[in-house]
């Protein structure tokens, strides 16, 4: 059995935050779902207390945990605080289930139970669960919808908190907002967020950084290059500037490197100088999940471009191709028109307007990784030659390190960024 795993933001409603991840593992009944089935049982107790650390952040972990799974304790890798089980019927119907979840209830563990049905089996839980999560996927003819309005309005007045799941279009999101959901789940998610997000601007705890570094005696160039690769408004606005006719180049610039070289240091720190007037210091959590994205799968692409043989472009190329794959929604612009603006190579053009080529694949495979679409992950990774047990601790390592680089971003973000000093002039 192919391993994969990947996260899936819960969003609330009515607001434009998210309030924690799923962590979705590819679904074959016949093993992982098997309670005598040690061996899988094996595999993903291994996989998750390895990657505890990767899943942790300041959200929710929902996570649905095997019969055999939950008498191993596995739950207990992660902070109770943050965790939530979910139980779904292959738990209900085990004899020893109700014993179990009420022990890790007693010890402080919140559940939520998947694709509630009104049937007695879903019942009898819903004295442990604080989430109920219904699955609204097809279910828009009249009959369906009073269904799941009964459902939301019942599960409301027993105060359970309502997850819409399988919201992948625009008008699954309608739905929910019409039964008057809590939250919602489902690849249409991250769309959303992103049409909140529709102007150019930077994290600041990364342009705090940007600050520092470029204030130094001595900048480091690499560092410089480390910080802006980072962040897609920084590195496409400095391409742009690099590449317009101030500068008048014969040849347009595509690499940060590159682009950091031209301007040199003095007219870097002015360049910052001026972003600094024009950087808001508002949090807008749509932004931030949105970078958060772009940045993940910068990274995947960066990754998973070393494993693929005679790949078309460099693997700074293909970091670049994961960190504009969500230029249009901060620019609000189409993207082939943006990637216009900038030189880019081809391939990245194609992959991101197209989705063709080898890179296309790629990209095509990171997307469909990020909505658990296992089907077209085992298709697009085929293709592309690439292991199959890969996948998910590469995606799980670039989770960390997204985790970790955040982390120190909002630390600085708290800190106070000083005006740079432009440099004197000498005669």
């Amino acid at each position: 059995m192919d391993k994969y795993v990947t996260r899936q933001p819960i969003k609330a409603l009515k607001e434009d935050r998210i309030v924690g991840y799923e962590v979705l593992f590819q679904k074959d009944y016949n093993s992982i779902y098997s309670s005598s089935d040690v061996a899988v049982a094996d595999t993903i107790s291994d996989f998750l207390m390895q990657n505890s650390d990767s899943f942790a952040d300041d959200k929710l972990t929902f996570v649905t945990f095997t019969p055999a799974l939950l008498f191993r304790n596995t739950p207990k890798i992660f902070d109770k605080e943050k965790m939530v089980i979910q139980i779904e019927d292959h738990v209900m119907i085990h004899p020893l289930a109700p014993t179990i979840i009420r022990k890790y209830k007693a010890e402080g563990y919140k559940f939520a139970i998947n694709d509630f049905q009104f049937s007695p089996s879903y019942f009898a839980m819903l004295d442990f669960a604080t989430y109920v999560k219904i699955d609204i996927a097809n279910k828009r003819d009249p009959k369906d919808r009073l269904s799941l309005v009964n459902i939301v309005n019942t599960m409301k007045g027993l105060d359970k908190k309502c997850i819409a799941t399988g919201v992948k279009e625009k008008e699954d999101y309608e739905l929910a907002l019409e039964i008057d959901a809590d939250f919602v789940e489902g690849s249409y998610v991250a769309e959303v967020l992103a049409k909140k997000v529709n102007r150019m601007e930077f994290l600041q705890g990364n342009f705090f950084q940007l600050v520092v570094e470029v204030s130094k005696d001595e900048p480091d160039i690499e560092q410089i290059e480390a910080i802006i690769s980072r962040d897609a408004a920084l590195s496409y606005a400095l391409l742009k500037i690099v590449n317009s006719a101030y500068f008048a180049l014969r040849c347009r610039v595509s690499s940060i490197r590159q682009a950091l070289i031209i301007m040199g240091i003095s007219q870097l720190k002015q360049w910052v100088y001026l972003l600094s007037f024009n950087n808001n210091n508002h949090h807008d959590q749509a932004l931030e999940a949105i970078m958060k994205i772009s940045f993940l799968r910068a990274n995947f692409a960066m990754a998973l471009s070393d494993h693929i043989c005679d790949f078309p472009i460099l693997r700074s190329e293909a970091y670049m191709m994961g960190m504009f794959s969500t230029l249009q929604f901060m620019i609000n612009a189409p993207v082939d028109e943006i990637l216009a603006e900038i030189p880019v190579a081809q391939e990245i053009k194609e992959a991101l307007t197209d989705k063709t080529g080898v890179c296309g694949t790629l990209y095509k495979l990171i997307l469909s990784y990020e909505n658990a679409e296992w089907k077209n992950v085992k298709s697009y990774s085929d293709e592309l030659c690439l292991p199959s047990g890969l996948l998910a601790q590469t995606y799980m390592d670039c989770v960390d390190a997204v985790n970790e680089i955040w982390n120190s971003l909002i630390i600085s973000a708290d800190q106070e960024v000083e005006p740079i000093e432009e440099e004197k002039t000498h005669a």
